[in-house]
């Protein structure tokens, strides 16, 4: 892939899955990965309703043909097949005449924005409604008014997309995005079309490490895959990227995993302060997407989040304003550029990890004097001379923990990563440090 022309590819993908409604499942999931599905091998997955996915389960698919709200006069006065918006998520079906007074009650709108139609969705509990601009609803008058939701919520399936790229080391890259959210081009289309260059670029060259791309419905969907994968992402998993909101042109935006010192953690934010050092980096108290799922007690992959504007703090947010104006070529190539960086830096980094449980016997093997006494763990001139003092041994083995890289070891001990290599080089010769 030219990565200098990727900002433009990835735009253009954009414009192609603008016009689709997608919702946590249903047709236009389908269809939304069969395109991604053209440019990368996707293997796509069906999930039945009623699957259990620890606390959760997997809702009714749900599919809509079209919706609208018609005025006495045989208007259309909401327009479901002009902004896929305008009505709520996983709305039961209707058709029935109704009092502007009834009809209110099932109206969403933003006053704060009166240009602006909102996102709302009703997944876990059936109903119907309509969202509009708050200018629009402020002029409609009062009469009778015929509204119509042609869906369907019926037993069907939760649809994922899934591509793995073998490596050299089953280790892995662990990429995930969502596909639930319509017609809104920063949150979330310029996830999945950002991973899907990603997923092409990476496929261009060898690699060191395995690569997991995913494209779920957000919360259900990382929820029902983390069910079905638990095992295997926590055992090979060294670091992960959650991909949303990588379309504007504002500030970088950092999200931790919960525990703030992954390998991911590392790379991002070097990478970040080399790149963009003006980036805003975040809690994880002020998390909102799925490293919620990824990041939460029991689980705890070492999954970040890398964001242009983070999602709830840009004014168009779950909004219509979130359109093909707010995201740019410059703004995706920008964020494709990011985390092709990350990457490079996991694919040179050195990973070492103790393969003893508690401290190992240094004796038997020629590292400890067999003789113990108070400065049996002091620097000796010659040990300083070859850096291989018995506490930086005993400290890289306590630090070597199949997380940090090299350069994370050195700078908890305080030295260069020159000055930790000739240690490393002797406790991986005395088959007490594996490289991942």
């Amino acid at each position: 892939m030219n990565l200098e022309k990727a900002g433009e590819e990835i735009y253009k993908l954009i414009e192609q899955l603008f016009p689709i409604s997608r919702s946590l499942s249903g047709n236009g999931v389908r269809e939304t990965l069969r395109r991604i599905q053209e440019i990368i091998p996707l293997q796509i997955h069906e999930v039945p309703t009623g699957t259990k996915a620890f606390d959760w389960t997997v809702p009714k698919e749900w599919n809509i043909t079209d919706a609208y709200v018609m005025d006495e006069k045989g208007s259309k006065v909401i327009d479901f097949k002009k902004h896929n918006l305008h009505v709520v998520g996983y709305s039961v079906p209707v058709d029935m005449t109704v009092s502007l007074a009834e009809l209110q009650n099932h109206l969403y709108s933003l006053e704060a924005q009166p240009d602006a139609i909102p996102y709302i969705t009703s997944y876990y509990q059936e109903r119907w409604g309509f969202c509009i601009t708050d200018r629009e609803r402020r002029a409609l008058k009062d009469g009778s008014y015929r509204v119509v939701i042609d869906s369907e919520l019926t037993d069907g399936s939760l649809t994922y997309g899934e591509l793995v790229l073998p490596g050299k080391s089953k280790k892995e890259i662990f990429i995930s995005t969502y596909t639930c959210h319509p017609s809104m081009a920063n949150d979330n289309l310029s996830g999945p079309a950002v991973a899907t260059y990603l997923a092409q670029w990476v496929m261009s060259a060898p690699r060191k490490y395995t690569y997991r791309f995913v494209f779920i419905p957000e919360t259900i969907g990382a929820l029902t895959y983390l069910s079905k994968h638990l095992g295997h992402l926590k055992e090979q998993v060294i670091a992960g990227f959650n991909l949303t909101c990588m379309g504007d042109e504002r500030a970088y935006s950092f999200m931790p995993s919960r525990n703030e010192t992954s390998l991911a953690d590392t790379v991002a934010l070097e990478v970040l302060a080399d790149l963009h050092p003006d980036f805003v980096r975040y809690s994880f108290l002020k998390r909102g997407s799925d490293e919620r799922q990824y990041c939460s007690p029991g689980v705890d992959l070492p999954v970040v989040s890398i964001m242009r504007s983070k999602y709830g703090t840009y004014p168009e947010y779950h909004t219509s304003l979130d359109d093909l104006t707010l995201v740019t070529p410059v703004g995706l190539g920008g964020s494709v550029t990011v985390l092709k960086t990350c990457i490079e830096r996991l694919e040179s980094s050195r990973i070492y990890r103790a393969v003893c449980y508690g401290e190992p016997q240094l004796g038997k093997r020629g590292l400890y004097p067999m003789l113990s006494h108070e400065n049996t763990l002091g620097l000796s001139e010659e040990e300083n001379a070859k850096g291989l003092s018995l506490r930086r041994l005993l400290d890289i083995l306590a630090y070597a923990d199949g997380i940090r890289d090299v350069p994370g070891i050195a700078r908890t001990l305080g030295i260069s990563p020159y000055e930790l290599q000739p240690s490393l080089d002797t406790l991986h010769a005395a088959g007490l440090l594996e490289e991942y």
